[in-house]
């Protein structure tokens, strides 16, 4: 059995639904498109939850905005970042707003949307293997729930948008194909009417030693809590969680997280960074969302990037007269390729950016960590120019790096100027200022006559400089090292 179409989707994720819905709007001419997913049941992720405002924006452009209704979204203002009892707030500028939701839901409403486009079909198949004629991708192979032998699913253009674990990103990356890299595993849980130090914020909390937490409501009644543990991830995640990561949350929010932990199981999601590539290996096939471009999910943007590719991509594809025509369909990819690279660049870059310092394994990333939540302190446009870069409003890399550098040079200036917690032993409610006490890392106990190890602040001293000027230098190149790489692979065209 064959059936023929224009455009064939694997994939109804968000990506693929929405590419559906779109390409049935933007064509002058009706076309047929086949949206192929192997199960039309909500999807039960635990990532995918927080829509930026950007997101927002293009959800709206492409009339896509009643996924957003009936599903009990819950409005985001913004961000919060904790880190030792301290809190800056770090609000979305212009009064612009996000959405987060329980990602299931928002991916059935699109669905719907696309169910109920001009010339879609939806079907329900496994799709096991590409179909190719003469170095073509002329279609799918792919079983239906209700069958059981395979059928041929023919297309002009095939868009692969099967997510992150697709099966068929490196048969049409082909030699360009870029290897993924996984950061570490978001582990998450549904805390029950948590509260969170903001309402309608997303909280960041920096726990050291150790990846960040973290959290942002879903529902009236749901929190997601996501939790980032490093490679290799404990055996026991809820220990882990209780032990090592309970105590530097918000007090508040201990009594929730146990509840969530001893009533459910804590499931985890690899954190991968996959740099796209160009797309001109195989001919009358494209890789769309996941499948050809991930970034760490710290940052909320996946969502954003996904819609900015899909209006893009359909804008254009909308004025190909035949989908078949591969010379003009490479025009096509190509810009793409360059309109696209504004907020998917931005956005790529700011994830693992962000992420290395929020979750600093270094001497060197710790000073940018502290001295990123000093930036932030200082409050108007070191908080506003982050906040615009975040959520998608402002895409610009240039912006970025801006921010970025700025950061590292503000960390370096307060290695010098700011006090610096040091460690000094306190007996029985005396606290001895001895600035020769030994640094640790963390409180213990001293002795049986109840000394413990205390935090002082105490600026540093001419003596100290020669360190501090050795560590600045190292901090600078680390900045480098860490920006330098992400840049490049998005500056890449071949």
């Amino acid at each position: 059995m064959s059936s023929q179409y224009d455009v064939l989707i694997v994939g109804a994720g968000i990506a693929g639904s929405a590419l559906a819905h779109a390409l049935s709007q933007s064509s002058a001419r009706p076309r047929r498109i086949a949206l192929l997913e192997r199960s039309f049941a909500e999807p039960d992720r635990i990532v995918g939850e927080l829509l930026q405002p950007a997101g927002v924006a293009f959800l709206n452009k492409l009339g896509l905005q009643g996924a957003l209704e009936g599903i009990d979204a819950i409005p985001v203002h913004g961000y919060v970042v904790v880190q030792d009892g301290r809190i800056v707030h770090i609000p979305y500028p212009d009064e612009r707003e996000g959405r987060s939701f329980h990602h299931g839901l928002f991916v059935q409403g699109l669905r719907e949307h696309a169910k109920r486009a001009n010339g879609v079909d939806a079907i329900e198949a496994t799709v096991n293997e590409l179909v190719e004629e003469e170095g073509r991708v002329v279609g799918v192979k792919a079983t239906r729930s209700s069958g059981k032998e395979p059928e041929v699913f023919r297309a002009d253009l095939t868009v692969i948008a099967d997510g992150c674990f697709s099966n068929f990103r490196n048969t049409v990356q082909g030699p360009s194909a870029r290897p993924s890299n996984t950061k570490s595993h978001f582990c998450g849980a549904i805390l029950k009417d948590a509260r969170l130090p903001i309402s309608q914020h997303g909280t960041v909390a920096l726990v050291r030693g150790h990846g960040p937490v973290l959290l942002y409501q879903i529902s009236e009644h749901d929190t997601r809590m996501l939790v980032d543990v490093k490679s290799p991830v404990p055996s026991d995640l809820k220990k882990h969680i209780i032990t090592e990561i309970l105590p530097s949350l918000p007090p508040q929010l201990h009594e929730p997280i146990r509840v969530a932990l001893s009533a459910d199981r804590v499931r985890r999601m690899p954190n991968s960074f996959l740099p796209p590539a160009p797309q001109t290996h195989k001919r009358g096939v494209i890789l769309l969302g996941d499948a050809w471009n991930m970034r760490h999910p710290l940052t909320g943007g996946g969502m954003s990037v996904a819609l900015s590719d899909v209006y893009i991509l359909s804008q254009h594809l909308g004025k190909v007269n035949d989908l078949r025509d591969w010379s003009q369909m490479k025009g096509v990819l190509n810009k793409w390729w360059w309109e696209r690279k504004g907020l998917a660049a931005t956005i790529n870059i700011l994830s693992i950016a962000l992420y290395d310092v929020f979750g600093a394994e270094s001497e060197c990333l710790t000073v940018f960590q502290n001295g990123c939540f000093k930036y932030f302190e200082r409050g108007g446009e070191s908080i506003r120019g982050p906040a615009s870069l975040l959520s998608g409003i402002a895409p610009s890399t240039s912006l970025l790096a801006y921010h970025f550098f700025y950061v590292v040079l503000y960390s370096i200036w307060a290695l010098f100027a700011h006090p610096r917690p040091i460690h000094s032993p306190c007996k029985n409610g005396e606290l001895h200022m001895n600035g020769a006490a030994h640094v640790t890392g963390n409180d213990e106990v001293l002795s049986e006559e109840k000394h413990v190890d205390v935090r002082v602040m105490q600026m540093p001293t001419v003596l100290d400089y020669p360190r501090l000027f050795w560590l600045s230098c190292r901090v600078l190149w680390t900045a480098c090292v860490l920006f330098g790489p992400l840049l490049w692979t998005e500056i890449r065209w071949w």
